[in-house]
């Protein structure tokens, strides 16, 4: 089945970070300084409408840092991404913790293809880095049980996200890898809310996920100019 998820350079970037993907002072420091923010935004919204044990589908997972903290807080987690080096890295950290939590190497058409469906999906920092985000949220969509929610967070195509998420975070303090993002990709929440409607969505919730140099650590803002989260509902 074709992908409308994957770009093998993508996963082939991502691979290469599996074996620093867990250390807080490593390339992938900016997703541990967002993890806890962004992971409590979603699990209050689940616990809203769900109870505990709450199956949840965590697309491009990565390493496992927002499937982690789902189960920690007593959610059933399927962690799924299509770098196998990520899932192996994911596996291993989970290893020993005794949580509700597998993880599986794979795509989301493949669960499609299995007619699984889940009544909670995340896919946060993913769609900026797919090949087709119409196509993948259709994709999403049909792997959403009825009433379910749908999580996703990603970066706004603004000035500021340029110089703050690209620039900045690339190329001057280093925070990220050179070629993580790709500006024009960036997506403009009044896009994100067009293509949720296309794959028979409605975004229900947005927030913005702010960088405190104060605090030297992310937060939820009312700002959506750089990051931002959003929460989408069978329409």
């Amino acid at each position: 089945m074709q992908s409308h998820s994957v770009i093998d350079a993508e996963i082939a970037q991502f691979n290469a970070l599996a074996g620093r993907w867990w250390d807080e002072t490593g390339p992938m420091r900016p997703l541990h300084m967002m993890n806890g923010p962004r992971a409590e935004w979603v699990a209050e919204r689940i616990a809203r409408r769900f109870g505990p044990g709450t199956r949840v589908l965590d697309v491009g997972c990565g390493a496992g840092l927002l499937s982690e903290a789902l189960a920690k807080k007593g959610y059933n987690v399927l962690g799924l991404d299509a770098g196998a080096d990520v899932i192996v890295a994911a596996s291993t950290h989970a290893e020993g913790q005794h949580l509700p939590l597998e993880y599986r190497n794979g795509t989301a058409e493949t669960l499609v293809a299995e007619e699984q469906k889940f009544p909670v999906i995340t896919a946060l920092e993913v769609i900026e880095h797919v090949a087709d985000p119409v196509a993948f949220l259709a994709t999403l969509a049909s792997l959403l049980a009825p009433g379910g929610l749908l999580f996703l967070s990603t970066l706004n195509r603004t000035p500021a996200s340029y110089m703050v998420a690209k620039l900045g975070a690339e190329y001057i303090l280093r925070l990220l890898p050179m070629g993580t993002h790709e500006w024009k990709k960036f997506i403009q929440p009044a896009e994100l809310g067009r293509y949720c409607r296309t794959a028979g969505l409605k975004l229900t919730d947005t927030a913005g996920l702010s960088f405190s140099p104060r605090i030297r650590n992310f937060h939820i803002s009312r700002d959506l100019a750089v990051n931002y989260l959003a929460m989408a509902e069978s329409a």
